[in-house]
């Protein structure tokens, strides 16, 4: 799909998910583009590089060859 300079969003899903997915909203309270924006902002805010925790591997590694 292309990505055009509007602030639209259109994809197609199936009918079924579809109307699952407002029922489920409509329940919470939300719309489909609340719910959206806020996953949306929530994906792009977790998804950063995670740090690498050289310590506690090495300490899985040392674990598992102890276990050996």
């Amino acid at each position: 799909m292309s990505i055009g300079a509007s602030g639209r969003v259109v994809i197609e899903m199936d009918p079924t998910l579809k109307k699952a997915l407002y029922s489920a909203l409509r329940q919470n309270g939300l719309t489909l583009k609340d719910w959206f924006v806020q996953s949306a902002e929530n994906y792009l805010t977790n998804t950063t590089q995670l740090a690498l925790n050289f310590e506690e591997r090495q300490a899985r590694e040392t674990e598992d060859e102890t276990t050996k």
